[in-house]
């Protein structure tokens, strides 16, 4: 253990079984680094807003701190400089504090996805492919550009908000053309047709139960991915695998992001294999604690 403290956190809604805190906790370890990850849920904090958590994770002296549900786009007004992959995303959920307090923002959603759908689903699997998106928030935007790294051919886009849907869309289309995405139609039909769906909403979190995929248009054709790992298996993972799909749940985007994380907060570069195996532990461990609660 060497002398380095470092201080970070995670704000936003029902994040009190995050993993982040046990990713980090561990990636600090193995880095030899006295360091705390502190949650900052403003379903717990009553009355306190985003500015005010931002603020006082600079005069606390945080690193940095992620920011998830509801804040990915909100917290953008609020920094001083944003990186250009997350300002093309319109989404941050990760802020470094320099020691000056200038804070910067990052979106490491996008590259969590990315490289969990190559681990979990294949490239090809998006390669050429018609994908369904179910969300058009800060993770749908996330997820958007990671599917269009992927190569997928068309996206369709759905959100309840049908002014986001194309808001996302507009955004798509100034960096990839018109051709590549559209908005869906209408919802069953659109996934029956496709090759894959995606859940980017928090519908089907512990705390926002439901689905918000119809079954009735999953075949054993489809792969199925969501952003969801509270619970790892969502109503949506669960009805697409019955079906006979291919999934893909929440877990590896959740590491592979807070790698990122990880790195942009102390410089370091985490061992991969080691946050999988950290991610495995401490999920078993917040499923056999919420069993007992049960």
């Amino acid at each position: 253990m060497n002398d380095r403290k470092v201080l970070v956190g995670l704000i936003g809604a029902n994040i009190m079984k995050s993993l982040s805190p046990a990713l980090h906790a561990d990636a600090f370890v193995a880095a030899g680094i006295d360091g705390y990850y502190h949650l900052m849920d403003v379903d717990r904090l009553k009355g306190r807003t985003l500015p005010q958590l931002l603020d006082a994770a600079k005069a606390a002296g945080f690193a940095g701190t992620n920011v998830t549900f509801p804040f990915k786009q909100d917290v953008l007004a609020l920094l001083d400089d944003v990186d250009r992959e997350a300002a093309q995303i319109g989404a941050v959920n990760t802020v470094t504090i320099a020691e000056d307090g200038r804070t910067t923002g990052y979106n490491t959603d996008r590259r969590g996805f990315r490289r969990s759908f190559e681990e979990g689903l294949g490239r090809a699997s998006a390669e050429a492919a018609t994908v369904v998106l179910v969300g058009a928030g800060g993770a749908g935007h996330a997820v958007a550009f990671a599917l269009m790294d992927l190569g997928v051919a068309t996206l369709v886009l759905f959100d309840q908000d049908v002014s986001r849907a194309r808001a996302l869309m507009a955004d798509l289309g100034a960096h990839y053309g018109p051709s590549r995405c559209r908005l869906a139609a209408g919802l069953e039909r659109e996934i029956a047709a496709a090759d894959g769906v995606v859940n980017a909403t928090p519908v089907g979190m512990h705390g926002f139960p439901g689905n918000p995929v119809p079954v009735s248009a999953l075949h054993a054709r489809h792969w199925a991915a969501d952003v969801i790992y509270t619970p790892i298996e969502t109503a949506f993972i669960k009805a697409a695998a019955a079906k006979g799909a291919r999934v893909l749940t929440g877990g590896g985007m959740c590491v592979h992001q807070a790698a990122e994380a990880f790195r942009l907060f102390v410089g370091l570069e985490p061992d991969i294999t080691r946050m999988h195996r950290t991610f495995a532990r401490a999920l078993a461990a917040r499923d056999a604690a919420m069993t007992e609660l049960l």
